[in-house]
C-alpha cells in the first residue's frame, strides 16, 4: 500500500531531480526574478496614484517615467516566466524518460515470477499512463510551488513595510486555505489511487481483448467484451467523478477565504486612509491590495492544483513499486564457462510455484554430453517446469542442478544462456524483416548464413512467396504469417548459430506433419553432437531419442528408450498407444 506521507516516495522524487540541479537552479533563480518584478510593480503604480490624487499639479513627467519602469518589469516578468516553463518542462520530461527507461530496464531483469503474476496491461499502464502524470505533477510543482512560496515571502515583506497591522490581518487569515487544502487532500488520496488501479485493469483488458481479437469473434464473444468494457468504464467513471469532486471542494473554499481577506484588508485600509494620520495614502492602500491579492494567489494555485499534486504522487508511487522491485542478480564470482561439453546433472531437484504446493520433487537425472533427452507426460505433469530450470527462468527450491559439475546458480544467467538455443510453442516475432529475425541470434550472419538456415528449417520455400521475400515486414505479433510459419522463423533463428545445447519445446506444434517430417531429420543432423531436450506431445517425433524421461504429476516415473519404454507396458506405452492404436 502506497501512504501519502510515504518518505520513500520524496526521497526517489528528489533523487531523479537530482541530475537537474543545475536547471533547477536557473529554474528558482528566473523564477524569483519574474517574483521581484511583478512585485516591485504595485510599489511604482502606488506611487503613481500618489501623483494623481495629491495635492497641485500632476507631475506627469515623474508618471511616465514610472509607467516605463512598470513597463520593463512586466517585460522581465514575462520572459522569466517563458524561460522558467521551458526550463521546467525539460526537467519533468526528461525525469519521466529516466523513469520509463529505469521501468523497462527492470522489466528485462526482473524474474519470470512476477511478470507471471502481475497483468501486462498493469505494467504498460506504470510505465505509460502513470509515469506522464507524475511528469505533469512536476511540471506543475517547478511552475506554481517554487514561485508561490518565493511570492508569499515577497509579498509578505512588502505589505509589512507599506503597513505591518493590515499585514497581520493578511497573515492570520489567508493560510485557513491550507489548512483545508491539507483535510481534503488526506481524504482523496485513496481515492486517486483506486483511479489509478481501475485505469490500469482497463488498460490490461484492452490489451488483451485487441491482442486476441480472432479469438473473441471465433466464440462471438463481443458483446460479453463490450458489457465488461462498459463495466470497468463505469467504475473508472465513478471512481474519477468522485476523486475531482472532493478534491475541487478546495479551490472555491479557498478563494472564498481569500476573497473575504481582500475585502477585509479593503475596508480596513480605507478607514485608515480617510480617519488616519497620513501614514497611509491612497496610492500605498492600492499597493496593498495588489500585495493582498498576489499574496492569496499562490495559496489558490497551490490548492487548485491539489487534484493534479494527488494523481501525480499515486502515479509516482505506483512507478516507483515496478522500480523498486528486487530484480534478478548473479553473484558476484561467478563461474565462466569454458570448453562446454554439456554434461547436465539434477541432482534431488525440487521446485514449487507456491509453497503450499510442491510441483517437481527429488528428481535425479545424469545426462552426458551429446545426449538427445525426450520429455513427455500430461498436461500440467512439470514438463515445461524442468526447462525453466534448466535455463534459470525460476531458480530450484531444493537440490541443484549442474553443467559440467557446477552449479548454474553459479554460471551467470547471460552465459548459460547464451550456450542454450531454444524453439518454444510461443513464438515470438520482432517487428522487423524476415531477414533480421533470423539473425537475431546471430546479427553479424551473412546473406548466404541466413538462407542456408532458413533451407535446413524448410522455411525458405514459404519465404520466396512473400511480397519482399527475405525483407519483408513481419508486423506486431508475426503477422500476417501463420502459426506454422512463424516456428519455422524460429527454427531457422536456432539453425543459424546451434549452440551446444538445444532445447525443443513442442517446437513443432503447428506445423503440418509433412513438413515436421523434413524438419525432424533436420532436428536429427542438428542435434549430432549436442545436448538436447525435446518436450513434446506427438510421440512421434521423440521415437529416436537416446532417453525419453515420462513425467507424471512432478516426478519422472519411467525413463529409457522408446523399445524399452514399450516393453516395459508402463505409462509410457498408455500414452503411445492413445495416439496410434486405433
Amino acid at each position: 500500500m502506497i501512504k501519502m506521507n510515504n518518505p520513500h516516495i520524496y526521497k526517489r522524487i528528489f533523487k531523479e531531480i537530482r541530475p537537474y540541479t543545475l536547471y533547477v537552479i536557473l529554474s528558482v533563480l528566473l523564477g524569483a526574478a519574474g517574483v521581484a518584478a511583478s512585485l516591485y510593480s504595485p510599489i511604482l503604480i502606488g506611487r503613481a496614484v500618489d501623483f494623481i490624487v495629491g495635492e497641485g499639479n500632476v507631475n506627469f513627467t515623474e508618471i511616465g517615467k514610472l509607467f516605463i519602469t512598470v513597463g520593463i518589469m512586466i517585460a522581465v516578468f514575462s520572459v522569466s516566466q517563458w524561460l522558467m516553463t521551458v526550463i521546467n518542462n525539460k526537467i519533468s520530461y526528461g525525469v519521466v524518460k529516466s523513469v520509463r527507461r529505469q521501468a523497462f530496464d527492470k522489466i528485462q531483469k526482473m524474474p519470470i515470477s512476477y511478470l507471471d503474476s502481475h497483468s501486462s496491461g498493469d505494467t504498460v499502464s506504470r510505465i505509460i499512463n502513470d509515469s506522464e502524470a507524475f511528469g505533469d505533477g512536476l511540471i506543475i510543482g517547478f511552475g506554481q510551488l517554487f514561485t508561490g512560496i518565493l511570492t508569499i515571502v515577497g509579498t509578505f515583506f512588502f505589505m509589512v513595510y507599506i503597513d505591518y497591522r493590515i499585514t497581520l490581518f493578511v497573515v492570520l487569515i489567508t493560510p485557513l486555505s491550507l489548512f483545508v487544502a491539507k483535510y481534503i487532500s488526506s481524504k482523496t488520496y485513496s481515492m486517486f489511487k483506486q483511479r489509478s488501479e481501475i485505469r490500469a485493469e482497463q488498460t490490461s483488458f484492452i490489451n488483451e481483448m485487441v491482442g486476441n481479437q480472432k479469438v473473441v469473434q471465433a466464440y462471438t464473444h463481443e458483446d460479453e467484451n463490450e458489457e465488461k468494457f462498459y463495466e470497468i468504464s463505469k467504475r473508472l467513471e465513478k471512481s474519477s467523478l468522485k476523486a475531482i469532486f472532493y478534491s475541487s471542494i478546495t479551490n472555491p473554499v479557498t478563494r472564498f477565504i481569500n476573497s473575504v481577506c481582500y475585502a477585509g484588508v479593503a475596508l480596513i485600509g480605507a478607514f485608515a486612509v480617510i480617519g488616519g494620520d497620513g501614514a497611509l495614502t491612497v496610492g500605498m492602500l492600492f499597493s496593498l491590495l495588489s500585495y493582498a491579492g498576489q499574496y492569496a494567489k499562490p495559496f489558490n494555485e497551490i490548492t487548485g492544483v491539489v487534484t493534479e499534486f494527488q494523481n501525480a504522487y499515486a502515479c509516482a508511487g505506483r512507478v516507483f513499486e515496478l522500480v523498486d522491485q528486487p530484480g534478478i542478480s548473479d553473484k558476484t564470482d561467478t563461474v565462466p564457462i569454458s570448453n562446454l561439453k554439456a554434461d547436465i546433472k539434477f541432482n534431488n531437484v525440487e521446485f514449487s510455484y507456491t509453497p503450499d504446493k510442491p510441483l517437481i520433487r527429488n528428481v535425479n537425472l545424469d545426462i552426458k554430453s551429446g545426449t538427445r533427452v525426450a520429455i513427455v507426460g500430461p498436461t500440467g505433469c512439470g514438463k515445461t517446469t524442468l526447462i525453466n530450470l534448466l535455463m534459470r527462468f525460476y531458480d530450484v527450491t531444493g537440490g541443484s542442478i549442474t553443467l559440467d559439475g557446477t552449479d548454474i546458480r553459479d554460471i551467470s544467467r547471460s552465459e548459460l544462456r547464451h550456450n542454450i538455443g531454444m524453439v518454444l510453442q510461443d513464438t515470438w516475432l520482432s517487428n522487423k524483416s524476415v531477414r533480421d529475425n533470423i539473425a537475431m541470434g546471430r546479427p553479424g550472419a551473412s546473406d548466404e548464413e541466413i538462407k542456408a538456415a532458413a533451407k535446413a528449417s524448410h522455411a525458405h520455400s514459404f519465404i520466396k512467396r512473400l511480397p519482399d521475400g527475405y525483407d519483408t515486414l513481419v508486423g506486431e505479433g508475426g503477422a500476417p504469417l501463420s502459426q506454422g510459419q512463424k516456428q519455422l522463423l524460429c527454427i531457422s533463428r536456432v539453425m543459424l548459430a546451434p549452440p551446444p545445447i538445444l532445447i525443443l519445446d513442442e517446437a513443432t506444434s503447428s506445423i503440418d506433419t509433412r513438413t515436421e517430417m523434413l524438419i525432424r531429420s533436420a532436428f536429427m543432423k542438428l542435434t549430432e553432437g549436442r545436448t538436447s531436450f525435446v518436450v513434446a506431445h506427438r510421440l512421434s517425433t521423440i521415437r529416436n531419442s537416446d532417453i525419453i524421461l515420462v513425467m507424471k504429476d512432478g516426478n519422472i516415473i519411467e525413463s529409457g528408450d522408446h523399445e524399452e519404454l514399450l516393453k516395459k507396458g508402463g505409462f509410457y506405452k498408455e500414452l503411445y498407444e492413445s495416439q496410434y492404436k486405433f
